[in-house]
């Protein structure tokens, strides 16, 4: 069961582009995602494969979200109004089946001060998960969201991954590092890079997605740079096309210029 959902996810390439949407857990209403009908309809018309999400986005958007690979996220911490803290589960297994998730996620960040309580928080729903055949996606992000940029090596994210790995998960979600082929080649699921903030060069962030791929990576996953993007359908048919087509940077900016 945890292989027929985890397919519903990567497409029969084993590459998939996951766009995030559970922003709103931590900035309510973030720019770009205003309105979540509109960005789930232009991220299905460009071709995103499934969508990362909160509960109240699955539930209040659930006909939106049919054509799309359902990723729940289960854990969360503190909103920008307050402190962030490590974070805890919210929501069980079982109301991500409920709402027909084809797999659940859960933040860990290694070598932060909360690590422990943040991999205990993981294994705990890895394990609960897969009694159930619900895969689980791992977002690991040494020293925290806002980690110092000694965490953001390719030594820090290859460990955050293997270890995530040997905690179960069935593939990572992990920050890009020069040196990437460190961190794919030592871990043994597919490996997602995930997009952080938005970055003002569309065109660059195209390309590192692609320097990503060709390093290993199975796919992204990321939500700012398309959410926030002038043309967020236009953002996703392109890296859809570096993903699924292995098409250049030059091929994926046409895209993104001309909207086709």
């Amino acid at each position: 069961m945890t292989t027929r959902r985890f397919h519903r996810i990567f497409r029969p390439d084993g590459r998939v582009l996951i766009v995030a949407l559970d922003h709103g857990l931590i900035d309510g209403p973030a720019r770009g995602l205003e309105n979540p009908a509109k960005v789930l309809a232009q991220i299905v018309a460009g071709g995103a494969d499934a969508i990362l999400t909160s509960y109240g986005v699955a539930t209040r958007f659930a006909r939106e979200i049919s054509p799309l690979g359902l990723i729940l996220r289960l854990d969360g911490g503190g909103t920008k109004l307050g402190n962030m803290g490590p974070g805890s589960q919210f929501y069980t297994i079982e109301d991500a089946l409920l709402l027909g998730a084809d797999a659940v996620a859960v933040s860990a960040f290694p070598g932060a001060a909360e690590e422990e309580e943040t991999l205990h928080t993981l294994a705990t729903v890895i394990g609960q998960a897969h009694r159930w055949g619900l895969p689980v996606m791992g977002e690991m992000v040494p020293g925290g969201f806002d980690s110092a940029p000694e965490y953001r090596t390719a030594e820090s994210i290859a460990i955050s991954a293997r270890v995530a790995a040997e905690l179960g998960a069935d593939w990572v979600k992990i920050p890009y590092a020069k040196g990437f082929e460190r961190v794919t080649s030592t871990c043994y699921v597919p490996a997602v890079m995930l997009g952080g903030a938005k970055k003002g060069d569309e065109r660059g962030m195209l390309s590192t997605i692609r320097t990503a791929l060709d390093a290993g990576a199975q796919g992204v996953a990321i939500g700012r740079n398309i959410f926030q993007a002038d043309d967020p359908r236009a953002m996703t048919a392109a890296i859809a096309s570096l993903i699924h087509e292995d098409a250049t940077v030059d091929q994926a900016a046409a895209i993104l210029e001309t909207g086709k």
